[in-house]
């Protein structure tokens, strides 16, 4: 079998849906009903949060961090994408696959830290309130946001660096349309222990402990609200959490599938590898948006006040 190290293996393939080429200009419809809902559904939560002084809050300004980086995730995904559905442009240069392998991971991580700021902002208007604004200023959002994305790049930037080390044979089809990092490294015919050790690392320390402490936060809100006396004020507390619930719900269910189908099935039927990768990037930052327009009434009323002065 013949080998090929970084500098002379080129590119990779990129693959849709497997017996369904013919359609893919057809299934590309979907996609891009899906992006589109996602880039204006999560653009107009950011400016209607931006141009609303009352909006100005903290928790507010997560939901902003969560759109853009939603955002994100569409817009390093949507090149690939189309270009594979619409001009059936399968080659991506082996550069170009590690910076949107990249790119991918790094929003993604920023989401889980926004969804655990998220909590923690509900914890703190819910458990002490009298400190809330005390200890959430717009300072302190920014540095937990700086922190956040700082976290991201850390983490994730030894990742293309070590697939670089890694030696490829002919086989070069990725399972989906875009660059992940366990589709990646499945293709090396050398050893990549350490890349899957990195990758159940990086996923250990940031989505295993974020989802752990959001866990922990809404036990802690639980405990609080249980305590109040009065039914009223325990169902206002609570719904005040239920969008970030349905957030948290969209980002973790896709994303433990995805780990779990790439690192254990690998008997599975591609369709299903093909399917949960989609479902993975597209979900989140679909739905997102969807569900604070619908369970958060400022966020609707706003969105409708405008359409109607429009």
């Amino acid at each position: 079998m013949d080998f090929f190290n970084t500098s002379t293996y080129q590119y990779f393939l990129l693959s849709g849906f497997s017996g369904l080429e013919s359609s893919h200009k057809v299934i590309s419809i979907l996609f891009c009903a899906l992006y589109i809902i996602a880039l204006v559904g999560n653009s107009i939560i950011i400016v209607v949060i931006r141009v609303e002084p009352s909006l100005h809050t903290p928790m507010y300004f997560f939901l902003s961090m969560l759109a853009a980086s939603d955002l994100g995730l569409c817009a390093t995904t949507l090149p690939t994408l189309l270009g594979l559905f619409w001009f059936n442009v399968r080659e991506i240069n082996f550069d170009g696959c590690l910076v949107q392998m990249f790119f991918i991971h790094v929003f993604s991580l920023m989401e889980s830290g926004i969804l655990l700021s998220m909590a923690f902002d509900r914890y703190m208007a819910i458990s002490n309130p009298l400190r809330y604004n005390a200890i959430l200023t717009n300072t302190a959002i920014a540095k937990i946001g700086v922190g956040l994305l700082l976290r991201a790049v850390a983490v994730i930037l030894p990742g293309p660096f070590l697939i670089k080390r890694l030696k490829f044979c002919e086989a070069n089809v990725l399972s989906h349309s875009y660059c992940l990092h366990p589709d990646i490294i499945k293709l090396s015919c050398s050893d990549h222990r350490i890349n899957s050790i990195y990758g159940l690392i990086i996923i250990l320390i940031t989505f295993g402990v974020d989802s752990a402490l959001i866990l922990l936060s809404y036990l802690k809100i639980l405990i609080t609200v249980l305590g109040i006396a009065s039914r009223v004020e325990q169902h206002k507390a609570l719904n005040t959490c239920v969008s970030h619930i349905c957030a948290v719900l969209l980002v973790y269910v896709p994303m433990l599938g995805v780990s779990i189908i790439h690192r254990f099935g690998k008997h599975v039927p591609s369709v299903v590898h093909i399917i949960m990768g989609y479902v993975y990037l597209l979900v989140p930052p679909v739905l997102n948006p969807v569900v604070y327009c619908i369970k958060t009434q400022e966020i609707r009323t706003r969105i409708l006040g405008n359409l109607m002065k429009s």
